[in-house]
């Protein structure tokens, strides 16, 4: 799934006009741009995002004094906003860090000492901010646990819970349903779309306990390998590229021997056992 104002480029032989029209998309949401940020807020949110996947405990004041130690100097809300504008949150935030949806739609850790024998038993869901060239995007991911395969995952501009619902949506059409589905507290999954069209799928909702971002553990190893991997390594300069890039290098993710999986191939065990 993906934001289909990426797929369009003005280096194409195509006109900018064709291509709205061949997606279905007017052409003035196209050239509508929000008020981006600036190049240094930029570049502290990819610092931040680099520096939490080698200290996952680290909170606001420990980012400024790290953003400081590189000589980029920023006040504590300053900091803030941006861990929050990025989607950074450490393992155990400071008050207030996450932004958290209605208490009412929280769901109790389903996971805890659950034998994860089959595919489609449990899946995990995150989002976690992309950085490109000049700007960033937002990545929803779905991992199944038993065999480490992305059953689905798309790129959106914004934290919005649709965008995550939708990779939800493609990943059981394509996929079938999971027993469980787990995720993290987070706006995108404790809101009324979310858990109602889970219920309506008979799937049981998972989330972990409040900063506790080893109960999503293989999701978060996802975004580790991904970024130190490819992201960090070929910044993308715009919405397609970044979207062709990732899609070719989790067909190789895929296709490769995991050691956390008897250095058996994903693809290989999902696709054999589901």
């Amino acid at each position: 799934m993906i934001d289909i104002k990426v797929l369009i480029t003005e280096k194409s032989k195509l006109s900018v006009r064709k291509q709205c029209d061949l997606l279905g998309l007017p052409r003035s949401s196209f050239y509508y741009t929000p008020k981006g940020e600036s190049q240094e807020n930029l570049e502290i949110m990819s610092r931040m995002d680099k520096h939490i996947l080698e200290e996952p405990t680290a909170g606001v004041l420990t980012m400024q004094s790290m953003l400081k130690d590189l000589g980029l100097l920023a006040s504590y809300e300053r900091v803030r906003r941006l861990m929050r504008k990025a989607n950074i949150r450490p393992i155990y935030p400071r008050r207030h860090l996450t932004v958290l949806g209605e208490k009412k739609y929280i769901h109790p850790y389903l996971l805890k000492d659950l034998e994860i024998s089959r595919p489609n038993q449990v899946w995990e869901i995150d989002i976690t901010y992309i950085p490109m060239r000049h700007g960033f995007m937002y990545l929803t991911a779905i991992i199944d646990v038993y065999s480490r395969y992305i059953v689905g995952w798309g790129l959106s501009n914004s934290l919005d819970a649709e965008s995550s619902l939708q990779v939800v949506r493609e990943a059981v059409a394509t996929h079938g349903e999971p027993e469980i589905l787990n995720s993290d507290q987070g706006s995108q999954f404790t809101c009324k779309e979310y858990i109602n069209y889970l219920k309506s799928r008979n799937i049981k909702i998972s989330m972990d306990g409040k900063g506790r971002a080893l109960d999503n553990i293989y999701i978060e190893r996802f975004w580790r390998t991904i970024k130190y991997q490819h992201i960090f390594l070929n910044p993308a300069d715009n919405g397609l590229d970044l979207y062709t890039g990732i899609k070719k290098w989790i067909n190789r993710y895929h296709n490769r021997d995991h050691q956390g999986i008897e250095r058996k191939k994903p693809k290989n065990i999902f696709k054999n056992a589901a």
